[in-house]
Protein backbone atom coordinates (compact mmCIF):
# COMPACT_ATOMS: atom_id res chain seq x y z
CA UNK A 1 0.00 0.00 0.00
CA UNK A 2 1.28 3.38 -0.71
CA UNK A 3 2.77 5.55 2.00
CA UNK A 4 0.92 8.22 3.00
CA UNK A 5 3.19 11.74 3.77
CA UNK A 6 1.71 14.92 5.83
CA UNK A 7 2.38 17.96 6.94
CA UNK A 8 5.30 16.59 9.53
CA UNK A 9 7.22 14.35 6.77
CA UNK A 10 8.34 17.67 5.36
CA UNK A 11 9.28 20.94 6.17
CA UNK A 12 8.10 24.68 4.49
CA UNK A 13 11.27 26.02 5.28
CA UNK A 14 12.82 23.96 2.29
CA UNK A 15 10.97 27.15 0.10
CA UNK A 16 12.31 29.70 2.19
CA UNK A 17 14.34 32.36 0.73
CA UNK A 18 13.48 30.84 -2.65
CA UNK A 19 11.56 33.04 -5.54
CA UNK A 20 8.62 31.46 -7.15
CA UNK A 21 7.05 31.56 -10.22
CA UNK A 22 3.63 31.05 -10.76
CA UNK A 23 3.23 30.96 -15.01
CA UNK A 24 -0.54 30.69 -15.75
CA UNK A 25 -2.90 31.94 -13.61
CA UNK A 26 -6.20 29.43 -14.33
CA UNK A 27 -7.81 26.95 -12.14
CA UNK A 28 -4.74 25.64 -10.20
CA UNK A 29 -2.49 28.66 -11.00
CA UNK A 30 -4.71 30.70 -8.74
CA UNK A 31 -5.32 28.30 -6.26
CA UNK A 32 -1.30 27.31 -5.78
CA UNK A 33 -0.46 31.16 -6.43
CA UNK A 34 -2.76 32.49 -3.34
CA UNK A 35 -2.59 29.01 -1.33
CA UNK A 36 1.58 29.62 -1.36
CA UNK A 37 1.18 33.43 -0.89
CA UNK A 38 -1.03 33.44 2.28
CA UNK A 39 1.82 30.67 3.96
CA UNK A 40 4.73 33.00 3.82
CA UNK A 41 6.56 32.06 0.37
CA UNK A 42 7.65 34.56 -2.24
CA UNK A 43 5.20 34.07 -5.08
CA UNK A 44 5.32 35.57 -8.55
CA UNK A 45 2.38 35.08 -10.85
CA UNK A 46 3.46 35.41 -14.49
CA UNK A 47 0.53 35.40 -17.32
CA UNK A 48 0.05 36.59 -20.85
CA UNK A 49 -0.12 40.87 -20.87
CA UNK A 50 -3.44 41.72 -21.38
CA UNK A 51 -4.99 38.21 -21.00
CA UNK A 52 -7.84 37.06 -18.59
CA UNK A 53 -5.39 35.46 -16.31
CA UNK A 54 -3.53 38.93 -16.14
CA UNK A 55 -7.00 40.45 -15.38
CA UNK A 56 -7.78 38.53 -12.70
CA UNK A 57 -4.29 38.26 -11.08
CA UNK A 58 -4.48 42.25 -10.95
CA UNK A 59 -8.04 41.53 -8.97
CA UNK A 60 -6.25 38.86 -6.29
CA UNK A 61 -3.47 41.91 -5.67
CA UNK A 62 -1.03 40.57 -7.87
CA UNK A 63 1.35 42.54 -10.50
CA UNK A 64 1.93 40.11 -12.47
CA UNK A 65 4.68 40.01 -15.33
CA UNK A 66 5.22 37.97 -18.59
CA UNK A 67 6.86 34.92 -18.18
CA UNK A 68 9.92 35.89 -19.82
CA UNK A 69 10.28 38.06 -17.52
CA UNK A 70 9.40 36.45 -14.56
CA UNK A 71 11.77 33.57 -14.53
CA UNK A 72 15.06 35.21 -14.82
CA UNK A 73 16.56 34.34 -11.58
CA UNK A 74 13.78 32.33 -10.47
CA UNK A 75 14.67 29.18 -7.79
CA UNK A 76 10.93 27.62 -8.50
CA UNK A 77 9.07 27.58 -11.70
CA UNK A 78 5.35 25.83 -11.83
CA UNK A 79 4.34 25.38 -15.36
CA UNK A 80 0.28 26.03 -15.07
CA UNK A 81 -0.57 26.76 -18.39
CA UNK A 82 -3.23 24.11 -20.23
CA UNK A 83 -0.81 20.98 -21.76
CA UNK A 84 -1.40 21.96 -25.23
CA UNK A 85 0.49 25.06 -25.24
CA UNK A 86 3.23 24.14 -22.64
CA UNK A 87 6.14 23.29 -25.41
CA UNK A 88 5.30 26.92 -26.84
CA UNK A 89 5.65 28.40 -23.43
CA UNK A 90 8.65 26.15 -23.06
CA UNK A 91 10.61 27.49 -25.98
CA UNK A 92 10.30 31.15 -25.19
CA UNK A 93 11.62 30.23 -21.10
CA UNK A 94 13.55 27.53 -21.39
CA UNK A 95 17.32 29.24 -22.02
CA UNK A 96 16.30 31.85 -19.34
CA UNK A 97 16.24 29.51 -16.32
CA UNK A 98 19.28 29.03 -14.55
CA UNK A 99 20.61 25.88 -13.45
CA UNK A 100 19.71 24.36 -10.26
CA UNK A 101 16.61 26.20 -10.69
CA UNK A 102 13.38 23.60 -10.32
CA UNK A 103 10.49 23.17 -12.92
CA UNK A 104 7.35 22.41 -11.10
CA UNK A 105 4.45 20.58 -13.19
CA UNK A 106 0.56 19.51 -11.94
CA UNK A 107 0.33 16.96 -14.39
CA UNK A 108 2.55 14.35 -16.43
CA UNK A 109 1.53 14.96 -19.83
CA UNK A 110 4.39 17.23 -21.20
CA UNK A 111 7.22 15.31 -19.48
CA UNK A 112 5.81 11.63 -19.97
CA UNK A 113 5.22 12.63 -23.92
CA UNK A 114 8.25 14.01 -24.55
CA UNK A 115 6.26 17.79 -25.55
CA UNK A 116 9.16 19.43 -22.72
CA UNK A 117 12.54 18.39 -22.48
CA UNK A 118 14.02 19.96 -19.63
CA UNK A 119 18.02 19.83 -19.92
CA UNK A 120 20.24 18.48 -17.15
CA UNK A 121 21.23 20.24 -13.90
CA UNK A 122 17.48 21.07 -13.34
CA UNK A 123 15.00 19.76 -10.76
CA UNK A 124 11.84 18.00 -12.49
CA UNK A 125 9.11 18.12 -9.93
CA UNK A 126 5.22 17.09 -9.67
CA UNK A 127 3.05 18.57 -7.13
CA UNK A 128 -0.58 17.54 -8.30
CA UNK A 129 -4.08 18.13 -5.95
CA UNK A 130 -6.52 15.28 -6.87
CA UNK A 131 -8.97 17.99 -7.34
CA UNK A 132 -9.93 20.93 -9.00
CA UNK A 133 -8.32 24.82 -8.72
CA UNK A 134 -11.37 25.99 -7.05
CA UNK A 135 -11.48 23.45 -4.45
CA UNK A 136 -7.59 23.47 -3.39
CA UNK A 137 -8.16 26.80 -2.79
CA UNK A 138 -11.39 26.60 -0.70
CA UNK A 139 -10.49 23.81 1.39
CA UNK A 140 -7.19 25.61 2.14
CA UNK A 141 -8.78 28.41 3.35
CA UNK A 142 -11.19 26.42 5.59
CA UNK A 143 -7.98 24.40 6.80
CA UNK A 144 -8.22 21.53 4.97
CA UNK A 145 -6.92 20.69 1.94
CA UNK A 146 -6.79 18.38 -1.24
CA UNK A 147 -4.67 14.95 -1.48
CA UNK A 148 -1.95 15.11 -3.86
CA UNK A 149 0.35 12.71 -5.82
CA UNK A 150 4.01 14.04 -6.14
CA UNK A 151 6.67 13.03 -8.19
CA UNK A 152 10.78 13.32 -8.97
CA UNK A 153 11.37 13.19 -12.44
CA UNK A 154 15.15 14.98 -12.23
CA UNK A 155 16.54 15.68 -9.00
CA UNK A 156 19.98 17.89 -10.33
CA UNK A 157 20.38 19.48 -6.71
CA UNK A 158 19.74 16.63 -4.30
CA UNK A 159 16.88 18.43 -2.40
CA UNK A 160 13.36 17.91 -4.79
CA UNK A 161 11.54 15.79 -3.45
CA UNK A 162 12.10 18.43 -0.39
CA UNK A 163 10.76 21.16 -2.37
CA UNK A 164 7.95 19.31 -3.36
CA UNK A 165 6.85 18.69 -0.47
CA UNK A 166 7.39 21.59 1.00
CA UNK A 167 5.20 22.83 -1.63
CA UNK A 168 2.70 20.22 -0.63
CA UNK A 169 2.65 21.45 2.78
CA UNK A 170 2.31 25.21 1.52
CA UNK A 171 -0.98 24.72 -0.71
CA UNK A 172 -2.69 22.51 1.91
CA UNK A 173 -2.30 19.30 0.34
CA UNK A 174 -0.28 17.94 3.21
CA UNK A 175 -3.13 18.55 5.60
CA UNK A 176 -5.16 15.65 3.74
CA UNK A 177 -2.10 13.35 2.46
CA UNK A 178 0.59 13.48 0.04
CA UNK A 179 1.29 9.97 -2.06
CA UNK A 180 4.76 9.65 -4.17
CA UNK A 181 4.72 8.52 -7.51
CA UNK A 182 5.92 8.94 -11.45
CA UNK A 183 5.05 11.07 -13.87
CA UNK A 184 4.22 8.20 -16.17
CA UNK A 185 2.23 6.77 -13.57
CA UNK A 186 0.28 9.98 -12.56
CA UNK A 187 -0.05 11.06 -16.56
CA UNK A 188 -1.15 7.67 -17.86
CA UNK A 189 -3.73 6.94 -14.76
CA UNK A 190 -5.34 10.40 -14.65
CA UNK A 191 -6.19 10.27 -18.20
CA UNK A 192 -7.69 6.93 -18.15
CA UNK A 193 -9.68 8.10 -14.87
CA UNK A 194 -10.80 11.61 -17.24
CA UNK A 195 -11.62 9.86 -19.94
CA UNK A 196 -13.17 6.05 -19.12
CA UNK A 197 -14.77 7.02 -15.27
CA UNK A 198 -14.79 10.14 -13.95
CA UNK A 199 -15.63 12.51 -17.13
CA UNK A 200 -16.16 10.62 -20.45
CA UNK A 201 -18.00 7.32 -18.70
CA UNK A 202 -19.92 9.48 -15.85
CA UNK A 203 -21.50 11.84 -19.07
CA UNK A 204 -21.46 9.32 -21.75
CA UNK A 205 -23.55 7.31 -19.03
CA UNK A 206 -25.85 10.12 -18.10
CA UNK A 207 -26.65 10.76 -21.94
CA UNK A 208 -27.19 7.35 -22.38
CA UNK A 209 -29.80 7.27 -19.60
CA UNK A 210 -31.30 10.54 -20.32
CA UNK A 211 -32.32 9.36 -23.74
CA UNK A 212 -33.65 5.77 -22.92
CA UNK A 213 -36.12 7.31 -20.26
CA UNK A 214 -37.25 10.02 -22.70
CA UNK A 215 -37.06 8.28 -26.28
CA UNK A 216 -39.71 5.82 -24.07
CA UNK A 217 -41.84 8.85 -23.11
CA UNK A 218 -40.95 10.05 -20.23
CA UNK A 219 -40.95 13.65 -19.10
CA UNK A 220 -37.02 15.23 -20.07
CA UNK A 221 -37.24 16.66 -16.55
CA UNK A 222 -38.48 13.61 -15.01
CA UNK A 223 -35.38 12.08 -16.56
CA UNK A 224 -32.87 14.48 -15.78
CA UNK A 225 -33.84 14.08 -12.22
CA UNK A 226 -33.55 10.48 -12.19
CA UNK A 227 -30.14 10.10 -13.91
CA UNK A 228 -27.84 13.62 -13.37
CA UNK A 229 -29.47 15.56 -10.44
CA UNK A 230 -29.48 12.29 -8.14
CA UNK A 231 -26.21 11.63 -8.71
CA UNK A 232 -25.09 13.77 -6.54
CA UNK A 233 -26.40 12.41 -3.49
CA UNK A 234 -25.08 9.19 -4.63
CA UNK A 235 -21.39 10.33 -5.29
CA UNK A 236 -21.26 12.18 -2.18
CA UNK A 237 -21.61 8.37 -0.53
CA UNK A 238 -19.50 7.18 -2.72
CA UNK A 239 -16.90 9.71 -1.29
CA UNK A 240 -17.95 9.52 2.19
CA UNK A 241 -17.72 5.61 2.68
CA UNK A 242 -16.97 4.10 -0.56
CA UNK A 243 -19.67 1.54 -2.17
CA UNK A 244 -20.09 0.05 1.21
CA UNK A 245 -21.35 2.74 2.73
CA UNK A 246 -23.64 4.34 -0.44
CA UNK A 247 -25.46 0.77 -0.58
CA UNK A 248 -25.92 0.73 3.02
CA UNK A 249 -27.24 4.02 2.76
CA UNK A 250 -30.05 3.67 -0.30
CA UNK A 251 -32.86 1.20 -0.41
CA UNK A 252 -32.77 -2.66 -0.54
CA UNK A 253 -34.91 -1.93 -3.75
CA UNK A 254 -32.19 0.29 -5.24
CA UNK A 255 -29.09 -1.78 -3.67
CA UNK A 256 -30.40 -5.01 -5.34
CA UNK A 257 -30.73 -3.13 -8.65
CA UNK A 258 -27.64 -2.20 -8.51
CA UNK A 259 -25.89 -5.13 -7.72
CA UNK A 260 -27.68 -7.19 -10.68
CA UNK A 261 -28.35 -4.61 -13.49
CA UNK A 262 -25.47 -2.58 -12.70
CA UNK A 263 -22.81 -5.28 -14.38
CA UNK A 264 -25.11 -5.45 -17.30
CA UNK A 265 -24.88 -1.51 -18.29
CA UNK A 266 -21.12 -2.00 -17.38
CA UNK A 267 -20.16 -5.56 -18.34
CA UNK A 268 -17.74 -7.42 -20.53
CA UNK A 269 -17.97 -4.80 -23.55
CA UNK A 270 -17.24 -1.52 -21.34
CA UNK A 271 -14.45 -3.37 -19.58
CA UNK A 272 -12.72 -4.13 -23.22
CA UNK A 273 -13.38 -0.36 -24.62
CA UNK A 274 -11.80 0.67 -21.12
CA UNK A 275 -8.51 -1.53 -21.88
CA UNK A 276 -8.52 -0.19 -25.11
CA UNK A 277 -8.14 3.89 -24.21
CA UNK A 278 -5.67 2.81 -21.51
CA UNK A 279 -3.95 1.23 -24.31
CA UNK A 280 -4.51 3.96 -26.72
CA UNK A 281 -3.11 6.54 -23.83
CA UNK A 282 -0.12 3.98 -23.01
CA UNK A 283 0.80 4.15 -26.31
CA UNK A 284 0.87 8.04 -26.98
CA UNK A 285 -2.05 7.74 -29.40
CA UNK A 286 -4.16 9.82 -27.26
CA UNK A 287 -1.58 12.49 -26.78
CA UNK A 288 -0.93 12.36 -30.43
CA UNK A 289 -4.56 13.17 -31.35
CA UNK A 290 -5.07 15.72 -28.90
CA UNK A 291 -2.01 18.05 -30.08
CA UNK A 292 -2.62 17.56 -33.82
CA UNK A 293 -6.12 18.37 -32.83
CA UNK A 294 -4.98 21.95 -31.12
CA UNK A 295 -2.56 22.47 -34.11
CA UNK A 296 -4.76 22.52 -36.33
CA UNK A 297 -7.44 25.14 -34.56
CA UNK A 298 -9.93 22.42 -32.94
CA UNK A 299 -12.30 22.00 -35.18
CA UNK A 300 -13.57 18.34 -33.71
CA UNK A 301 -12.95 19.51 -30.44
CA UNK A 302 -15.33 22.68 -30.86
CA UNK A 303 -18.23 20.95 -32.44
CA UNK A 304 -18.15 18.27 -30.10
CA UNK A 305 -18.49 20.65 -27.47
CA UNK A 306 -21.60 23.15 -29.33
CA UNK A 307 -23.12 19.71 -29.51
CA UNK A 308 -22.95 18.89 -25.98
CA UNK A 309 -23.99 22.05 -24.97
CA UNK A 310 -26.89 21.83 -27.23
CA UNK A 311 -28.22 18.16 -26.23
CA UNK A 312 -31.78 18.38 -24.61
CA UNK A 313 -30.18 17.36 -21.15
CA UNK A 314 -28.16 20.58 -20.97
CA UNK A 315 -31.07 22.54 -22.34
CA UNK A 316 -33.18 21.33 -19.44
CA UNK A 317 -31.49 21.03 -16.54
CA UNK A 318 -30.57 24.56 -17.16
CA UNK A 319 -33.73 25.53 -17.35
CA UNK A 320 -34.40 23.15 -13.63
CA UNK A 321 -31.49 24.28 -11.92
CA UNK A 322 -32.19 27.74 -12.87
CA UNK A 323 -35.56 26.83 -9.86
CA UNK A 324 -33.13 25.74 -7.29
CA UNK A 325 -31.55 28.45 -6.00
CA UNK A 326 -29.49 26.27 -3.97
CA UNK A 327 -27.95 24.76 -6.63
CA UNK A 328 -26.48 28.21 -8.39
CA UNK A 329 -25.66 29.05 -5.15
CA UNK A 330 -23.36 26.35 -4.55
CA UNK A 331 -22.06 26.93 -8.50
CA UNK A 332 -21.57 30.91 -6.92
CA UNK A 333 -19.67 29.72 -4.42
CA UNK A 334 -17.25 28.01 -6.11
CA UNK A 335 -16.70 30.53 -8.65
CA UNK A 336 -16.31 33.17 -6.03
CA UNK A 337 -13.47 30.65 -4.60
CA UNK A 338 -11.82 30.58 -7.82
Amino acid sequence: MAKLYYESDGDFGALAGKRIVVIGYGSQGHAHALNLRDSGADVTVAVRPGSDGWKRAESHGWTPQEPTEAVKDADVIAIMVPDHIQADLWETIRDLIKPGATVLFTHGFSIHFGTVKVPEGVNVIMVAPKGPGHLVRRLYTEGAGVPALIAIQQDATGDAKQIAMAWAIGIGSARAGVIETTFREECESDLFGEQAVLCGGATALIQAGFETLTEAGYAPEIAYFEVLHELKLIVDLLYEGGMDWMRYSISDTAEYGDLTRGPRVIGPESKAAMKEILAEIQRGDFAKEFIAENQTGRPKFKLLRQQAADSQLEQVGAELRAMMPFVSQARKKAEEAS
